[in-house]
């Protein structure tokens, strides 16, 4: 079976000018196609950092998303916009 979602050792520093800020740190797992994950933290713990990079609009500092075969880093924009439209759904929580 071929897993849906797999990353692998997601880093994202953010650089301030003055100082780093890490929102993930080596983060990885796989998702299986009936499995189902939670992704649970304090505000500021990295949830929508790594949720935007499984969507794809965002690209890790380091690291590797893979949606169903797909690695993100390499697609191209029209790829990746098709990736988006046709396996992976957003729901804000803003209502954008």
């Amino acid at each position: 079976m071929k897993p849906l979602i797999v990353t692998r050792e997601l880093t994202k520093t953010y650089d301030t000018g003055s100082v780093e800020v890490h929102a993930l740190k080596g983060v990885s797992f796989t998702l299986q196609e009936g499995e189902y994950l939670s992704i649970m933290g304090p505000s500021g713990s990295g949830k929508s950092t790594i949720f935007n990079m499984i969507g794809g609009l965002d690209r890790p500092t380091t690291g590797d998303v893979s949606i169903e075969g797909y690695r993100l880093r390499e697609l191209t924009p029209p790829q990746l916009a098709w990736v988006r439209c046709n396996k992976v759904g957003f729901i804000f929580q803003t209502f954008n």
